[in-house]
């Protein structure tokens, strides 16, 4: 029976559920998208250009995880106070405390199940796709990948479960101790609340220089360190609140006031809905701020990861360095547009590696650069051997082991002249530089000839950010390819959960509503005045945290761009933004049209 009567509560309030059903869809198939490329330790060893996928969405996964704890606790809160009038009810009737709490535990697990079945489903379908683009963009083989993971299952639904059942008892308690006239009376509005002038200035002013501490924190980032994050992370919330609770409190009340905006159509009518209502919103509006920041930050940088490759890959002066090449690779070397070659002989002893100083004068060496401030990728420099002697030792001996192979790179590096390196001991070896026109025009070819080399001389692949580029593409490409991902599908996961908050907070009053609008068409108001009344009063509680979520996450991009992350962070953001607010509109006019669908006639 209270099966039954859960299912029928579900039905009764289809619309409000769908809502977070959404949102709970989204965030478990994005969480087991994650665990799945972070997990499959099979998949990441028969790829090693994956081998930083594990730390990039284990993270991802800790992230979303930390967050759809916070949306369900408070998207359950919304539905549960939209049904506290129907449980008040049942009270009158007779129901025990008891029975209701078992009702409403069954409900929110029933929701919670049937959005975690989906969520697999689509989660299945997520990281099908995602894995066949992470795997062509990272230009590995599809070894041991498959979409559907046990591991990556169990800790899903396990993780997905907890939450559900603990949003179900903290359900169960509130229902317990809410007296029956509190449940009856739930739909009531909140009386209008004054506002004092003083009290609302000092809270201006507080939460402004709040989160100016914070934008301050988050530029001094590479000095503050960890206590950068800590200081902007607590100011930005407090004055995000702070703002939304008096700046846009007193900005209505003098609009209110302008008589001549005020009495234009229906503007007079839609303040005073959003001024009776603004002080029940305040909690919800900062915390969809906070979610709108985070989400469009996640697919900005994301994007500006990826983009940021070709910069940190162009920082290593050669394209390909081949040790003792064979006849067979030199021939595939051939086939590479070749801007630049030099040839080097070396010698391999014991616990040194010996170069002539004389064949560096005839063709001289990239050789690195002192670090400087705020420096964000090494930088190099054409030396001759005979400048090496007037330069710092450790600069041109750690330049000549990253040519060498990896048994000879820990060795010491020693200059001599050219009698002295013919009587020296050892064979001589050949090391070869090239330099080619277009890296990335190249770069298939670059590819066979690098693998040709390290297979000739049985060197696993390397990861070092050292001489070559394809090494430093490879491990660019691995991390900032990851992140790109992470950022755009964490991005659409935040949308989805703050446009569920802000969707039942907004649908939540329609009910009441209703007689208001109702009665504006029976003394003759148009519907078109009417539509667009709602319009604006749904546009300003989505345009609010929109726009203080954009200048959080302008600032917020100084953390990227001081710690050399993102040197280019401010570049072609309106790709991100354009994508962010298309998804962003879309939540609008889905919104708008639900709410006309319930308080207008039809």
């Amino acid at each position: 029976m209270l099966f039954k009567l859960s299912l029928t509560g579900i039905k009764s309030r289809f619309k409000d559920y769908l809502v977070l059903f959404s949102g709970l869809v989204m965030a478990a198939a994005i969480f087991y998208m994650f665990e799945t490329l972070a997990t499959n330790h099979s998949f990441i060893k028969a790829n090693s250009t994956l081998a930083l996928a594990p730390f990039i969405f284990q993270f991802g996964s800790i992230l979303l995880a930390i967050i759809t704890f916070v949306y369900i606790l408070y998207a359950n809160s919304f539905l549960l106070s939209m049904r506290k009038r129907d449980y008040g009810l049942f009270m009158m009737l007779g129901a025990k405390s008891g029975k209701l709490g078992q009702l409403i535990f069954i409900e929110t697990l029933a929701i919670g199940v049937l959005s975690l079945l989906m969520g697999v489903i689509v989660g299945i379908g997520l990281t099908t796709l995602v894995g066949q683009l992470l795997i062509q963009r990272l230009d590995a083989t599809a070894l041991h990948f498959s979409a559907f993971y046990g591991p990556a299952l169990v800790v899903t639904v396990l993780f997905f479960l907890v939450l559900f059942i603990v949003a179900a008892l903290m359900n169960q308690r509130v229902l317990r101790k809410t007296p029956v006239l509190a449940l009856l009376k739930s739909t009531a509005q909140p009386a209008h609340v004054q506002v004092r002038p003083a009290k609302t200035v000092s809270q201006v002013i507080f939460g402004l220089v709040s989160l100016a501490i914070g934008y301050v924190a988050m530029h001094q980032i590479g000095t503050l360190q960890m206590l950068g994050i800590a200081i902007a992370l607590v100011t930005i919330v407090v004055g995000t609140y702070l703002v939304f609770n008096s700046l846009f409190t007193w900005l209505l009340t003098r609009l209110k006031r302008h008589t001549a905006f005020a009495s234009r159509g229906l503007n007079n009518f839609t303040l005073a809905q959003l001024n009776f209502r603004i002080f029940d919103y305040n909690r919800m509006l900062a915390l969809v701020t906070l979610l709108f920041a985070l989400a469009l930050g996640a697919i900005t940088t994301g994007m500006g990861f990826q983009k940021n490759i070709k910069l940190f890959t162009e920082s290593a002066p050669y394209d390909v360095v081949l040790h003792d090449p064979t006849a067979s690779i030199k021939q595939a070397a051939t086939k590479i547009d070749i801007k630049k070659q030099n040839h080097y002989m070396y010698k391999v002893g014991a616990n040194t590696v010996y170069f002539s100083r004389d064949q560096f004068d005839q063709q001289p060496v990239y050789v690195q650069k002192p670090w400087r401030k705020n420096q964000t990728t090494t930088k190099y420099q054409l030396t001759y051997g005979r400048e090496m002697n007037q330069q710092n030792p450790l600069l041109w001996q750690q330049s000549l082991q990253e040519l060498l192979l990896p048994r000879d790179s820990q060795k010491t590096i020693k200059l001599v002249d050219q009698a002295t390196f013919a009587q020296t001991s050892g064979r001589t070896q050949q090391l070869t530089t090239i330099v080619a026109r277009d890296f990335f025009a190249e770069l298939p070819t670059i590819k066979r000839v690098t693998q040709l080399d390290q297979r000739h001389n049985k060197v696993a692949t390397s990861y070092d950010m050292g001489s070559t580029k394809y090494d430093a593409y490879q491990m660019m490409n691995g991390l900032l390819s990851g992140f790109e991902f992470m950022g755009f599908f964490l991005g659409v996961a935040f949308l989805a959960m703050l446009a569920s908050c802000l969707m039942f907070k907004i649908l939540s009053g329609a009910a009441s509503d209703r007689t208001r609008y109702r009665m504006l068409d029976k003394i003759g108001t148009r519907q078109r005045l009417l539509r667009g009344a709602i319009a604006k009063e749904i546009g300003v509680l989505f345009l609010l945290p929109g726009v203080v979520g954009v200048i959080h996450v302008l600032f917020g991009l100084q953390m990227f761009t001081t710690t050399g992350l993102l040197p280019h962070a401010y570049h072609d953001l309106w790709l991100p933004f354009l994508i962010f607010l298309v998804l962003y509109s879309l939540y609008y006019l889905l919104t708008v049209k639900l709410y006309q669908n319930i308080v207008l006639k039809k």
